[in-house]
């Protein structure tokens, strides 16, 4: 029997490329390839494996096919398909409780301070919202993951602050659950309602009492630590505008948040053919990924935000309870007097 050479079968690799064209890069191609500088591609160095960060870098931020991507880096489909996968999954792992945390007393002080002279809002401590990740549509309970916009979809819920970066970050709920549905699934509800996350700081505002709190859109209930825009139903007050206007245009900070995760990180605009579980990690590497660069000042360039927007979901929602309406009403009044 003819026995034939198995290096016939083998496609020869190179490595030609990560060995000689990559350390040539100038910062600008750092930033094009791989949407961070050189000096945050090596922070994660110094944690992880370069080449196969480079792997899955590239992958997250281009969304290229698996195929292109090894004849890039001259491995196998299946090597890129694990380095990425491992490399979010150690993101996950090592680097989400230190980049992504819950604030402190300290912190929460300072992020205050921030709203307050950056967009005139006493007492804010962020602004949250939620956006749509396009998934496979799961073998079980695929109609939950269907979306009012026609597609499968798992929700990430996030928290930022004032500099857009994420303090608190909820995945993985169905793509047909309401915004307050997930808020009260995500565990951020609880943690505030029983007094472990928000301490109670007040101020006096024009006669209220305020505390720290996050801002929402309509699609949320009011509570006193959740501020939520009047419902415009055509008969608005001078005073219930100007307060919409305020708080509207300081919320931007949230939306500009997830068109920047997603302009830099493109993996997240297209389905991932991987199961819930992968998707929770990468979607979670991104978002720590996002802060790094924010952090460290990376340029991040504006044409990459073209047609990322989270667009608003959900019905509005008329919950209020009587202490967010107090809050709002010194609110209210002071932007008024401003």
């Amino acid at each position: 029997m003819c026995r034939v050479s198995r290096s016939v079968w083998i496609h020869t690799r190179t490595t030609e490329w990560w060995d000689s064209v990559v350390p040539t890069f100038t910062e600008a191609q750092w930033i094009k390839n791989l949407r961070m500088s050189k000096d945050t591609f090596l922070y994660l160095c110094r944690r992880l494996q370069p080449k196969r960060i480079a792997i899955a870098l590239w992958k997250l931020a281009t969304n290229s096919e698996y195929r292109s991507i090894s004849h890039l880096f001259g491995v196998g489909v299946a090597t890129v398909c694990h380095c990425v996968h491992d490399f979010c999954s150690s993101v996950e792992k090592v680097l989400m409780q230190e980049v992504i945390q819950l604030p402190n007393s300290e912190k929460l002080k300072e992020m205050a301070t921030y709203f307050e002279c950056r967009w005139g809002l006493p007492q804010c401590v962020g602004a949250f919202d939620g956006s749509h990740i396009p998934i496979l549509g799961p073998e079980e309970y695929h109609i939950e993951y269907f979306n009012r916009k026609g597609w499968h979809s798992i929700i990430l819920q996030a928290v930022v602050d004032g500099r857009g970066l994420f303090w608190n970050v909820f995945l993985g709920a169905p793509g047909n659950l309401h915004d307050a549905r997930v808020l009260r699934l995500s565990g951020l509800w609880d943690l505030v309602d029983r007094g472990l996350l928000l301490p109670d700081v007040t101020k006096n505002i024009c006669g209220h009492d305020v505390g720290y709190y996050v801002l929402g859109d309509a699609a949320y209930p009011l509570k006193s630590w959740l501020m939520k825009p009047f419902t415009d139903n055509g008969r608005l007050t001078p005073q219930q505008l100007v307060y919409n206007h305020k708080t509207s245009r300081a919320r931007v900070v949230v939306e500009n948040a997830f068109g920047r995760l997603k302009g830099g990180w493109r993996c997240l605009l297209k389905r991932n053919d991987c199961n819930t579980h992968k998707n929770r990690a990468l979607v979670i590497a991104c978002c720590v990924l996002h802060n790094l660069c924010e952090m460290n000042g990376d340029e991040f360039r504006e044409e990459w935000v073209t047609g990322t927007f989270n667009q608003p979901d959900g019905a509005l929602s008329s919950t209020v309870e009587a202490e967010g309406l107090d809050a709002r009403t010194g609110l209210m009044k002071l932007f008024t007097t401003m």
